[in-house]
């Protein structure tokens, strides 16, 4: 007995085949879309060009057909009238109909109205949503196999479909396939496309969406690389009646520029790298990229402030700043030439210490060590007090600045006196050295005390 139980024991088991009973639900239904689009093209022919028909057709067959498993197919007769081989022709096994969007009349109406099937059948179905996008990114690398006249067609629904936010912008990367930049076909393609997108919409609207997906800073790229440049670009899009983008795509070149030369700006200073150099550089790349001193005293600002990393105690930071800013004034004062800089700087000033709210006390402060640098006037911190003020922090700013811009005006004051004698003009200067040095605090009184002992 002993021995018997030993034996089973030892008896290893071993792999037989065995069958299950596979329930009827788990059972994968082999993909046969040759009754579906039997289906939908026998519907389509009934309804003709009847577009509402169509609608109303598509709508109730959801119930019955499988638009889910066969979402690609249904795409594909909408548009192409049959189900598509992969380079954009029809198959030929296939049943078709000649009522779709490739065999409608080629103008912005009949693109419209076929932009309002789509959009009833995606809002009645809400899980096509994800498989219409992916439709119209493979129609689009499918451009080279289609007619000029579908291509114009697709184009205009598309732009349409974008303007109705149907579709993303993302869908755009397809047009970035190699080929078809090679080929000239993307950037047409692209032409009628943006026409039926900002004739929708706005081109605030087309940007928008753009900048979204990052396609903003992509445009270019519909076009090969010997040709990739913001001239050929505009001149391109300009002769098509497309300057409105042309104008954007040439501003978004100049925000790619800016980006790039404050990165490298901003990793020279944390180097250490000598100021004449950096000075030097900027003058360089300010010229090569046709950027304005007002736009590059933002540049510069904004550098600087990101190449240190702040102290996170309101107390120390003010501090810290005074010393950075102190000495990378030579560099802000080399591009403040023009009472317009001046006035940008210390708007970017005024954005900066609102933004970073431990910055909110330094402000008086950094605006005063930079008029002691020469950096400001008091002619521009005086408009800036008076009327070209930002709305960020307007009542904590200006209520720090108060008495210093007091100070100002009474400096002002005594500078406009022209019959003022050699000896007055020595008394003003050291009354400025007094009042800066705190000893005294009214202007008017020590200037009519020294004209008395002079």
């Amino acid at each position: 007995m002993v021995s018997f139980m030993n034996n089973q024991k030892q008896q290893k088991p071993t792999l037989t085949g065995q069958r299950f009973k596979t329930r009827k639900r788990d059972e994968k239904e082999r993909f046969d879309p040759t009754q579906f689009q039997e289906s939908i093209v026998q519907g389509l022919n009934q309804t003709g060009t009847d577009l509402e028909a169509v609608a109303k057709f598509l709508d109730a067959s959801g119930a019955k057909l499988d638009y889910r498993r066969y979402a690609e197919t249904l795409f594909d007769i909408l548009v192409a009238g049959g189900m598509l081989a992969p380079g954009g022709t029809l198959s030929d096994d296939m049943t078709r109909t000649e009522f779709c969007l490739f065999t409608a009349q080629e103008d912005l109406e009949t693109m419209q109205a076929y932009a309002q099937v789509f959009n009833k059948l995606i809002r009645r179905y809400k899980y096509l949503e994800k498989g219409f996008e992916e439709e119209i990114k493979k129609l689009l690398l499918f451009l080279k196999g289609f007619t000029e006249s579908e291509r114009n067609k697709l184009a205009m629904l598309t732009g349409i479909l974008l303007a109705n936010g149907n579709i993303s912008a993302s869908i755009l990367s397809s047009l970035y396939n190699e080929n078809l930049v090679k080929e000239g076909v993307s950037a047409a393609f692209a032409v009628k496309l943006f026409k039926s997108w900002i004739n929708e919409k706005d081109i605030n609207s087309v940007a928008a969406s753009l900048r979204k997906v990052g396609m903003d800073n992509r445009l270019m790229e519909l076009f090969p690389a010997n040709k990739r440049s913001c001239e050929h670009f505009s001149k391109y899009f300009t002769d098509a009646g497309l300057k409105e983008l042309s104008d954007f795509a040439r501003n978004q070149q100049s925000i790619g520029a800016r980006k790039e030369l404050q990165k490298e700006l901003q990793e020279q200073m944390s180097r250490g790298d000598p100021q004449k150099e950096i000075i030097a550089f900027t003058r360089e790349e300010m010229k090569k990229a046709n950027l304005s001193e007002q736009a590059m005293i933002g540049i510069i600002w904004t550098s600087v402030m990101s190449s240190v990393e702040w102290n996170k105690k309101e107390e120390l930071v003010t501090e810290q700043a005074i010393k950075h800013l102190k000495q990378y004034s030579p560099l802000l004062k080399a591009f403040t030439s023009q009472g317009l800089s001046e006035l940008s700087l210390l708007l970017k000033i005024q954005e900066y210490c609102y933004d970073n709210i431990h910055f909110m006390k330094a402000f008086q402060k950094i605006v005063v060590l930079l008029y002691k640098a020469d950096v400001l006037s008091e002619e521009a911190i005086l408009k800036w007090y008076t009327e070209a003020h930002l709305a960020k922090g307007k009542s904590v700013f200006l209520e720090q600045m108060k008495k210093f811009v007091e100070w100002l005006k009474n400096a002002e004051e005594g500078k406009q006196k022209k019959t003022l004698p050699a000896s007055g003009s020595k008394c003003l200067r050291s009354i400025f050295v007094l009042v800066a040095a705190g000893k005294t605090r009214n202007f008017a009184a020590a200037f009519e005390v020294c004209q008395q002992t002079v």
